[in-house]
């Protein structure tokens, strides 16, 4: 009996999660700060943001969840605001930059296999 061989194309499209955005976004920051075109009080924006991180201006002992949710929106609302405030096409540059990085080819995903059929 002559073996079938079948090809089951298997890949999917790479899909973003939160993580993946949360890195790549921790990236670009890192990117503006080092790049010369952003603006000096500009960058003060993120370099703020994480210095009130490590020293905080919070009542954790009146109520502990609010230090907590306070520290991550000061992240994140630093972290929008340095990239609104940067020229719209250093901050196009750098995400297509980073957005090229992670970009996988297709071929480097597929598993070439072989299968059978078993009766039973």
């Amino acid at each position: 009996m002559a073996e079938k061989k079948i090809v089951v194309d298997m890949t999917a499209p790479r899909q973003g999660g939160l993580v993946r955005e949360t890195l790549n976004n921790i990236k670009l920051i890192f990117r503006l700060l080092g790049d010369k075109r952003v603006n000096f009080f500009t960058k003060l924006i993120p370099i703020g943001a994480f210095a009130y991180l490590i020293f905080p201006l919070d009542g954790d002992l009146v109520l502990p969840i609010i230090g907590l949710v306070d520290d991550a929106a000061v992240l994140w609302i630093g972290s929008y605001v340095f990239t609104e405030l940067c020229p719209p096409d250093v901050v196009d540059e750098h995400r297509k930059a980073l957005a090229s990085a992670t970009t996988i080819n297709a071929r480097d995903e597929i598993v070439d296999a072989e299968s059978t059929d078993i009766k039973e």
